[in-house]
């Protein structure tokens, strides 16, 4: 193999194993999301107390184009339960998210996860009729 071709190698596998640690330090307590190493359909990882919320069902409607998001998620130690997770805070958004990227969600609760500019990376939803 040519030495580029290596180095290249090299930086792409560091890149992964850094993203990794850091998902997995910010998410190493005991939260369904953080225990099934989920990822969207663009392959980014759906990690963090800080960048994961749960959203109120009554925030959430089934639409014909998908999920209307309006109103708080609610971020830190009360959405995970955790109190290392922090203190709670809660950001408004208002965002339709489509049911092609929607992930079955493992405890049955609405979540969504954001990119560190607050754009959504994630979305858990409950299975249809739950």
């Amino acid at each position: 193999m040519s030495r580029t071709l290596v180095q290249s190698l090299l930086v792409q596998t560091s890149l992964v194993l850094v993203s990794s640690l850091i998902c997995f330090s910010v998410f190493a307590h005991d939260a369904p999301i953080r225990q099934g190493g989920y990822k969207n359909l663009a392959g980014e990882w759906c990690c963090g107390a800080g960048d994961c919320g749960i959203v109120s069902p009554n925030n959430v409607k089934a639409g014909s184009g998908g999920y209307a998001l309006q109103g708080p998620v609610t971020y830190g130690a009360s959405a995970t339960g955790v109190e290392s997770d922090g203190p709670t805070w809660r950001e408004d958004v208002n965002e339709v998210v489509p049911y092609s990227k929607a992930l079955p969600s493992p405890d049955g609760a609405y979540w969504r996860c954001k990119r560190p500019d607050g754009s959504p990376r994630c979305f858990f939803a409950p299975p249809s009729g739950s």
